[in-house]
């Protein structure tokens, strides 16, 4: 179940993965989001990597419906934004929340009027695209 405050056991997309675009973690962003990669590592295991990207959203900007190929963690530095992820429904995220993405979850994310700044840190299968489009 996702909480609105804390982590929950599925974290929002990307913002570093609010790229929903099937390439790899260090292609460029969609326009509407400036996106860095900040640390990128081996591990918890050898069949994954983890990577903690930031991300700046323009205000009203969608970030089409995608997946990620394992589990997206995300703090909210600034701004707000509805989350919609497929079986849990839309959850609205303001500055100092938190959210949780379950591996491979469709899911799409609408900024409000202002711009927003996302952390994110993602468990992915190693060798993966950090996001993968899915349809509407």
């Amino acid at each position: 179940m996702l909480t609105r405050r804390g982590l929950a056991s599925c974290a929002l997309c990307a913002v570093a993965g609010f790229v929903a675009t099937a390439v790899d973690a260090e292609a460029p962003a969609p326009a509407g989001v400036k996106r860095e990669i900040l640390k990128r590592m081996e591990g918890p295991t050898p069949e994954f990597e983890t990577i903690i990207a930031s991300a700046d959203i323009q205000p009203g900007f969608r970030v089409a419906r995608h997946i990620h190929p394992g589990i997206e963690s995300a703090y909210i530095v600034g701004g707000s934004a509805v989350l919609s992820i497929d079986g849990i429904g839309d959850i609205a995220l303001t500055a100092g929340e938190v959210a949780q993405v379950p591996a491979r979850r469709p899911h799409s994310l609408t900024n409000g009027d202002r711009p927003m700044k996302i952390i994110a840190t993602y468990v992915l299968e190693k060798g993966q695209p950090i996001a993968i489009p899915v349809p509407e």
